[in-house]
C-alpha cells in the first residue's frame, strides 16, 4: 500500500480524518497545509493576503512538488485541484480520496470564511467556490466518499472498507 490523499472543500474533514485514519491504519499523516505554513513561517491567511490567491497556488504546488513520501495519509488544501501538476505528482503513488459533502453541510462546518486560509478570488463567495472546485474534486478523484450526515467515525470505516478492496498503487 502506499499513500492515500485525501482531497475535498474547507471544511470536508480532510485533516482530522486525515489524523484518524493515519492512526488507525499505521501510517504517518501529513498535512500540506501545515507543511505550508511552516516552509513560509506564517498562516495561510496571511500568505493569501500579502501575496494574493495566485502566488499561494503557486507556493502549495511547489510544496506538494516536493513530497516524496510513501505509505502516509496526506490531508491537502482545498485549492490543490488548482495545480493539476500538483495533483498528477500525488496521483504518481496514491489514491486520491475526494470528502464529498453538500453545500449546506460545508456552510454549516466553515464559519471562518475570512481567517482560516481559503484560497478564495476577492469578493468570490463560498457557494461560487464550491462551485468552482466540485468538478475538479470529482476529475481527480480515485474514489469519492459520501460524508454527508456520516461522522467521522463513519467515514473513516467506509474509507478503511473501500482500501481493503481497492489496491492501492505501488511506486
Amino acid at each position: 500500500m502506499n499513500n492515500v490523499v485525501l482531497i475535498g472543500m474547507p471544511g470536508a474533514g480532510k485533516s482530522t480524518i486525515g489524523v484518524i485514519l493515519a492512526k488507525i491504519m499505521g501510517m504517518p499523516f501529513l498535512d500540506t497545509d501545515l507543511t505550508i505554513q511552516e516552509q513560509e513561517g506564517r498562516l495561510l491567511q496571511d500568505i493569501i493576503n500579502e501575496e494574493g490567491m495566485g502566488k499561494f497556488i503557486e507556493i502549495e504546488e511547489a510544496v506538494i512538488l516536493n513530497i516524496h513520501v510513501h505509505k502516509h495519509v496526506i490531508a491537502t488544501g482545498g485549492s490543490v485541484v488548482y495545480s493539476h501538476t500538483a495533483i498528477e505528482h500525488l496521483k504518481k503513488n496514491s489514491l486520491v480520496v475526494y470528502l464529498q459533502l453538500p453545500y449546506e453541510e460545508i456552510l454549516k462546518r466553515v464559519n471562518n470564511i475570512q481567517t482560516r486560509g481559503i484560497a478564495m478570488k476577492k469578493g468570490q463567495t463560498l457557494l461560487a467556490l464550491y462551485k468552482e472546485r466540485t468538478p475538479l474534486y470529482e476529475r481527480y478523484a480515485d474514489m469519492t466518499i459520501d460524508c454527508h450526515g456520516k461522522d467521522i467515525e463513519e467515514v473513516i470505516r467506509i474509507i478503511q472498507n473501500k482500501l481493503h478492496y481497492s489496491k492501492l498503487p505501488e511506486k
